[in-house]
């Protein structure tokens, strides 16, 4: 029933002990063989991981969880793309039960997640952190087991990078996906996924993930909690703790010891009561009572801290490393099938807005499909000759990337396939994420966002008005090259 699901399992990991016996049971499983099995080494250095034969590592260097799931489902083929966590235990049968949950899927539905377990000790109640690990149970969306189409991850984009934790960036993959009007079904198959063990400070250190609540607010807006089933979060009560807890300190100085006296209070009864609502759950261990007291006292001012700091970087431009144009209709007025460096005419203003970027220090590329010597309508050498002419005329690009193939030929470059967008960012160095598309074409911007890079349309009388249209929802639209080069954040 399940022999002809085609998915692939790609695996994020900083290298933990339980990669090993998770690879075993994908690889000896019961139920249909994955394509491939990527795992995704997302330190910054360090040892070849050790990992069992039929399994593919892939380097993301130490940028996230985010930009590891995104270098494997785009290094990905089949059909879907299963994610899973490196601390999880699947199933011994877990490829049959993925199968069964995917297999009969209607067209409209986009991913199935995974139900996950989170055993807790039997012997004594849980710990505040092995509490949190057992809100997984009921968290959407989360992927620690969850499986999408390749093609609903193409047309959102991935996952953001800017989320550098695992932590939203599933939320948001999913809430982008929900957008795209697509289903996300929940599946039958069971992951287990074990009690963290943690330190003294954790729960403090977790507050980083307040930034990304930030970000989460600025992309999905207010209601966003709602409709992750998130929760409604304690970041109110923490920040007046934080505001009564510096006025107690303040308020001195100023002679105002009575009003500092009430502050206080407020800040011990606010303080006490956090505390208390984490204690009493718990094991009540001197140790456990003493964890909770000393961060209860922390956790405020670091959750405002984080907070503030991610409505910031929120905000703040994102300007592209590099920038990479199509080049017949953008960079040169196009001719079709141009075979004769004499036709290379450039579109008006498009040499000095290269050369600006260029003296600025802004990498710039040329990613072009040119099907032409595949139908045969031109040769390579006179490929070859008219790309030099606009050498010439634009001075030299960091980067070159053309695509001969014809729309038939199933090739992994030519436009809306990403493959010239990933290739060209390896060239220069760059996250893909870091650098903007700008083209004339759906095409052009498909492949961007694909890759998971920005994009930019700058439409002609041939441009496609559902092509604007969907560059209007997903990317952004420009009247010319020089509106392109300012939406993208590098206009000189």
């Amino acid at each position: 029933m399940t022999s002809s699901l085609d998915y692939t399992v790609v695996i994020p990991t900083t290298g933990r002990e339980t990669l090993r016996p998770l690879l075993d049971t994908l690889l000896t499983g019961e139920g249909p063989r994955p394509a491939e099995i990527l795992v995704v080494d997302d330190r910054p250095g360090g040892s070849e991981l050790d990992v069992p034969g039929g399994v593919r590592v892939l380097r993301s260097g130490g940028r996230g969880p985010a930009a590891a799931r995104n270098l494997g489902w785009r290094t990905a083929k089949s059909e879907w793309i299963a994610f899973v966590d490196d601390d999880v235990v699947l199933a011994p049968d877990w490829p049959r039960q993925l199968g069964e949950d995917l297999l009969f899927l209607p067209a409209g539905v986009a991913a199935s997640q995974g139900r996950i377990t989170v055993p807790l000790p039997a012997d004594r109640r849980p710990t505040d952190d092995e509490r949190g690990t057992a809100g997984l149970e009921h968290a959407r969306w989360i992927t620690a087991d969850m499986a999408y189409r390749r093609s609903a991850l193409v047309e959102a984009g991935g996952f953001d990078e800017r989320f550098p934790r695992a932590f939203r960036e599933d939320s948001d993959l999913a809430l982008r996906v929900a957008e795209a009007g697509h289903r996300i079904d929940r599946g039958e198959r069971l992951t287990t996924h074990p009690a963290r063990r943690t330190g003294f400070l954790y729960s403090l250190k977790a507050q980083r993930g307040n930034a990304d609540n930030a970000l989460m607010r600025h992309k999905h807006g207010v209601l966003w909690r709602q409709r992750t089933g998130a929760g409604h979060g304690r970041l109110g009560l923490h920040a007046l703790s934080t505001v009564v807890g510096l006025a107690a300190l303040a308020l001195p100085l100023l002679r105002q010891r009575g009003k500092a006296v009430l502050a206080a209070g407020v800040w011990a009864g606010l303080t006490a009561e956090f505390a208390t609502r984490r204690i009493l759950p718990g094991p009540r261990t001197p140790g456990e009572v003493a964890r909770m007291a000393v961060t209860s006292v922390l956790i405020p001012p670091a959750a405002c801290y984080h907070r503030v700091r991610g409505e910031l970087a929120a905000r703040r431009p994102r300007p592209p490393v590099a920038v990479l144009f199509d080049r017949d209709d953008t960079l040169i007025v196009d001719v079709p099938y141009l075979n004769d460096p004499d036709g290379v005419r450039p579109v008006p203003g498009a040499v000095e807005l290269v050369r600006g970027l260029r003296e600025r220090g802004v990498p710039v590329g040329v990613v072009s499909n040119q099907s032409g010597v595949a139908k045969g309508l031109i040769t390579p050498d006179q490929l070859a000759a008219v790309n030099a002419r606009v050498r010439e005329l634009f001075g030299p690009f960091g980067t070159w990337q053309v695509c001969v193939h014809d729309d038939g030929d199933g090739c992994a470059c030519r436009k809306p396939a990403p493959g010239m967008v990933l290739r060209a960012a390896g060239e220069l160095g760059v996250d893909p994420a870091s650098c903007v598309v700008i083209g004339d074409t759906g095409a052009d911007v498909d492949a961007a966002l694909a890759a998971g890079a920005r994009a930019v349309l700058v439409p002609t009388a041939r441009t496609l008005e559902p092509e604007i249209a969907r560059a209007r929802r997903h990317a952004a639209v420009a009247r010319d090259l020089s509106e392109a080069l300012r939406l993208a954040g590098v206009a000189g």
